[in-house]
Parts: structure tokens; C-alpha cells; sequence
């Protein structure tokens, strides 16, 4: 049965919402008058019984498809007692009004099938279904209990969605090797977990001399207390090199404190967290002793494996955490539409609605940015010859609204084949070009060429060009530019230059360019000045390794 509209059976309310739903999709079946005011009717005494004796009572509306040539209208009733022995009268009543009654009673309770067939089972196409589902979805309240009830049950819809999230959330952290805590500016530890709770022992209630003392080593206390200071004072990061004690030993630990900034700019606790670093602290010690440096060796190739292992779950958790995030935000992004439709233009000023629609619609974008940062690696593709004549047309073809809405000029030299990751490459071009009619005050002039460059050639175009054999691509453009001061930085996680109301986007772009890059074996660079415009050198290998 194809499910048009559901109700949960708790009082007369819900009664008449049953009846009049009934009704409603018999009417919108082609169903003769006669035949919708029986099958209601026979709906409504069952839904009666199941008010009066039932428990756990749900109704669902929706259509049967036998054959091409023969569908039916149906009500399914659900409950955990046993209906027909609770109400006989109503039971042979709506037997003799309805079109057909079925019941069956078992250990999962009780479930009733009234059904009804419809004159013009043409007319009900699988487009026609789906009106008829999307039309009890958006109708509008039949009353002020409907809406309430509806609204409840879509809270606490997305109140099991938030749950659900958190609980996830809450064992994924569980599992990272790492140890992290929450602390607040008082020093409250205000929770930590499990790795930290095993490691240490012992309960780990506050951030201070004394709790440190008891794993921490003596000599890192002081260190760790006057970063702490410092952070809570700045209110900035802070991060240092910390022996912690496991058993009778202590292993290094790199020790990193980083404020949590809430939507208004205020900091209301601190996220700290020991990530173990101990194999890499004694492989510099063994440098120094070369009769030691077989046994480091070894350490760091397993320290490597775990390595790998604990980034490849930062990803899982970076792409799963990102995805889930999107769901329960549309949810609310929703009821702010349809509750602002109910407010006038002074009341949607009063409670602030267009600025938390906009934080909304930020976090909705910065969750896809870190969702396409997660899932750019090279594990899951393989090396094949790409064309870049066609990825860059392609890329030309997504940013066309945004070129000729700018009069853009983009001019495109024969560009050569390389080995490469599609998708990757594609994103590449995007992001970049993306970047050039953006940072733009004027009417965006975008240049894109490519040469080959060997061991000997001329490297005086990019002062930081590498030595050997490779395709280099440029992209340069007419904006605005950028001071050399950046080079160190742009390509960072999360780096802006400029006040997101001058420019829009979450900072994330150039680091997904430089993630695709090192995914090629290849090499991104930029020379720039303010107000000269950027060109960016991309340096793939010519062997594609």
C-alpha cells in the first residue's frame, strides 16, 4: 500500500481529523458522495473503538494498487488490544457500510483493513499518488489542535534526529585514540572521554595544579599552567610538548588547548586535548645516538600505521558527523520559513529571523565545505589520462550564470592531457577560477595557459617553481590580489582575508585546492600583489608521480 496520510489515534480530536482525512481522499479518488460518506463513516466507528478500548491506535490512509485497471482506497488500523471482541456492534456496522473489512488478532495486537475500490483506477497515476500524499503534507491546519499536534510531532521528530546524532557523535569520540576534555574558564572539567577516563585512572573533575600533578610530570605542570593562562587571557590557542605518566613511565604528549567559540563571538569553554607523540619525540633523541636508531626506526613505522589509522577515522568522523549535521539543520531551516510566514515584517525583525536564517544558511554551507574536504583523497580512485581541455570547459559550464552576470572574460590555450582523479581535477579548476571572478572589484578578466617545464628551464615566472619534469598550469587573473605576507597561510583550513560581508565563503576553498594537488604528487603556488591581480601556478608531474 502506497501511505498517504497517518494519525495517531489519542482522543475525539483525532476523530474528527480521521473522518474528515477520509472523506477528503475518497473525494480527491473520484469516489461517488454515497460511497465517501460510507467508507468515512465506516473508518470513523472503527477509529471510535480504537479511541475508547484501544491503545497505541494509528490509522493510515492510502492507495492499493491490485493491477493497472484495479486500485482501491484503504484504511489500515493498528492496535495492541483486540478491537473486534472490545466493540462488536461497531465492528458488524461498519461491515455492513464499507465496501470490504478485514481483521486479524495476534501477539503484535490487532489490525484492521477497510477498503474500497475505485470507479476510475486510471486517473490514479503514480504522479497523481504522490499530489495526493504532498497534498496532506503542506494542507493547512483544519484546526488550531491540528497545527499544535502537527508542530509537536515534527519537534519531536527532530528532537530523536538530535538525539540520535549525539549519542553518535559522543561514541565516535569515545573511540578516537586521543585524549580530550572539556574545560570551562572556573577550570571545571565539564566532561572528557573514555580514552582520557582510562587512561588516567582516576575521576578528572578540574583543570589545575594539583589534578595535573598526579600525571603530568612534575617539570610540565607549570608549562601546561601558564598556557592555560595564557589561552584564557587571549583568548587564543595554545600548544606544548607534555610528559604524561602511564603505569611507572611517562610518554610525550603534544598538548593542545583551543577555545570554543559560540555564533555572538563569546567563549564559553575550551577544548583541550593530549595527542601521544612519543614515538616521533624519541626518534629526534635517537638522531643523536645512532646506536639507538634501528629500534626508533621501527617505532616510527609502527607510529606511522597508527597514524595513518587515527586520520583515516578523523575522516569517517569529519564525513559523518558533517553528513548528519545536514539533516536535523534542513529541519530547522523549514520551521523558520513556515514560522516566519506567520509573522509580520516588525515581529520577524523583533526575533531576529533573517539573521538566524543566515547563521543557519553559513553553517549549511560550512558543513558541505568540510563534508567535500573529508572525501578528497586518493584512496578509493586510481591515476587515469584526463583531458583538462574538457575539465576546464566543464568547469567554465557550472560558473556560467556567475560569468555572464559579471560580463566576465575567460580565455582558455590548449591545455594538455595528464594523469589525474576526474572529479578532483574538476573541483580544482572550479575553486579556482571561482576564486578569480569573486575577488574582483572590476569586470573579471581570467587568463588560463599551460607550458612544460624540465630540469633546465627558465623557473623566473614563480620564484618557489620546483626542479624536475612537469605541466604547468596558470590561472591568472585582474582582482584585487593579495600582499605576499599571506603565501604562508592562504592555503590553510578556514584562512579569510576579508570580512565575510565584503567577500562571501567559509575558507575553505584553497585548502581543498592544495589537499587535490598533493593527492597528484603536484605543487600549487601563487604570485600576487593588492590591486595587480593572482595567478596561480599549478605543477602536476609529467609521469603523474
Amino acid at each position: 500500500m502506497k501511505e498517504i496520510v497517518r494519525i495517531n489515534l489519542d482522543n475525539e480530536m483525532d476523530l474528527i481529523l480521521a473522518h474528515k482525512r477520509s472523506m477528503k481522499i475518497a473525494e480527491m479518488c473520484g469516489m461517488p458522495l454515497s460511497a465517501q460518506t460510507r467508507f468515512s463513516t465506516a473508518v470513523s466507528e472503527v477509529a471510535r473503538c480504537c479511541i475508547s478500548n484501544g491503545r497505541d491506535s494509528v490509522l493510515v490512509l492510502g492507495i492499493n494498487i491490485i493491477r493497472a485497471a484495479r486500485k482501491e482506497i484503504a484504511a489500515v488500523l493498528t492496535d495492541a488490544v483486540d478491537l473486534r471482541e472490545s466493540c462488536p456492534e461497531a465492528y458488524r456496522y461498519a461491515a455492513k457500510i464499507s465496501g470490504k473489512i478485514d481483521y486479524s488478532y495476534g501477539s503484535g495486537g490487532s489490525t484492521t483493513t477497510l477498503s474500497h475500490e475505485v470507479p476510475s483506477p486510471g486517473l490514479l497515476s503514480e504522479i497523481k499518488i504522490k499530489k495526493l500524499a504532498e497534498y496532506f503534507e503542506y494542507e493547512p491546519p483544519i484546526s488550531a489542535y491540528d497545527e499544535i499536534r502537527r508542530k509537536n510531532i515534527e519537534l519531536v521528530a527532530l528532537s530523536e534526529k538530535l538525539g540520535e546524532s549525539e549519542n553518535r557523535y559522543r561514541k565516535l569520540a569515545d573511540t578516537i585514540p586521543v585524549l580530550i576534555c572539556v574545560v570551562n574558564d572556573r577550570s571545571t572539567v565539564l566532561l572528557s572521554n573514555n580514552a582520557l577516563q582510562e587512561y588516567l585512572e582516576i575521576p578528572f573533575t578540574v583543570f589545575d595544579k594539583k589534578a595535573l600533578g598526579t600525571f603530568v610530570h612534575s617539570e610540565d605542570v607549570p608549562v601546561l599552567l601558564e598556557g592555560w593562562s595564557m589561552a584564557k587571557k587571549n583568548r587564543g590557542n595554545f600548544s606544548a610538548e607534555v610528559r604524561i605518566k602511564k603505569d611507572s613511565y611517562y610518554l610525550w604528549h603534544n598538548a593542545s588547548i583551543i577555545p570554543n567559540k559560540s555564533e555572538d563571538g563569546s567563549f564559553t569553554s575550551w577544548l583541550i586535548y593530549f595527542v601521544n607523540n612519543n614515538a616521533q619525540k624519541l626518534m629526534v633523541e635517537a638522531l643523536k645516538d645512532n646506536s639507538e636508531l634501528k629500534q626508533i626506526q621501527l617505532e616510527l613505522q609502527s607510529a606511522n600505521s597508527k597514524l595513518k589509522f587515527k586520520n583515516k577515522e578523523l575522516e569517517q568522523f569529519a564525513f559523518i558527523a558533517s553528513h548528519d549535521l545536514q539533516e536535523p539543520l534542513r529541519k530547522i531551516l523549514i520551521m523558520l520559513s513556515r514560522a516566519a510566514d506567520m509573522l509580520t515584517e516588525q515581529q520577524r525583525s523583533m526575533y531576529y529571523f533573517d539573521k538566524i536564517t543566515k547563521a543557519a544558511g553559513r553553517l549549511s554551507n560550512l558543513i558541505t565545505d568540510v563534508l567535500n574536504y573529508s572525501r578528497i583523497n586518493n584512496h578509493d580512485h586510481f591515476m587515469e589520462k584526463i583531458d583538462l581541455n574538457a575539465v576546464a570547459a566543464e568547469s567554465l559550464d557550472d560558473l556560467s550564470l556567475i560569468i555572464e552576470e559579471k560580463q566576465a572574460a575567460v580565455t582558455i590555450a590548449a591545455l594538455p592531457e595528464v594523469m589525474g582523479i576526474n572529479s578532483q581535477l574538476r573541483q580544482l579548476f572550479f575553486n579556482l577560477i571561482n576564486n578569480a571572478l569573486k575577488f574582483n572589484s572590476s569586470q573579471p578578466e581570467v587568463q588560463i595557459e599551460a607550458l612544460e617545464i624540465t630540469a633546465g628551464s627558465d623557473r623566473s615566472f614563480d620564484p618557489s617553481a620546483p626542479s624536475g619534469n612537469y605541466h604547468v598550469i596558470s590561472i591568472a587573473d585582474n582582482g584585487i590580489g593579495m600582499d605576499s605576507e599571506y603565501s604562508g597561510r592562504i592555503f590553510d583550513m578556514f584562512q579569510r582575508l576579508h570580512q565575510r560581508e565584503e567577500y562571501g565563503g567559509n575558507g575553505i576553498g584553497l585548502a581543498l585546492c592544495r589537499r587535490i594537488i598533493e593527492n597528484h604528487n603536484g605543487i600549487i603556488n601563487f604570485t600576487s600583489a593588492p590591486l595587480q591581480g593572482t595567478t596561480f601556478w599549478i605543477y602536476l608531474p609529467k609521469n603523474g608521480y
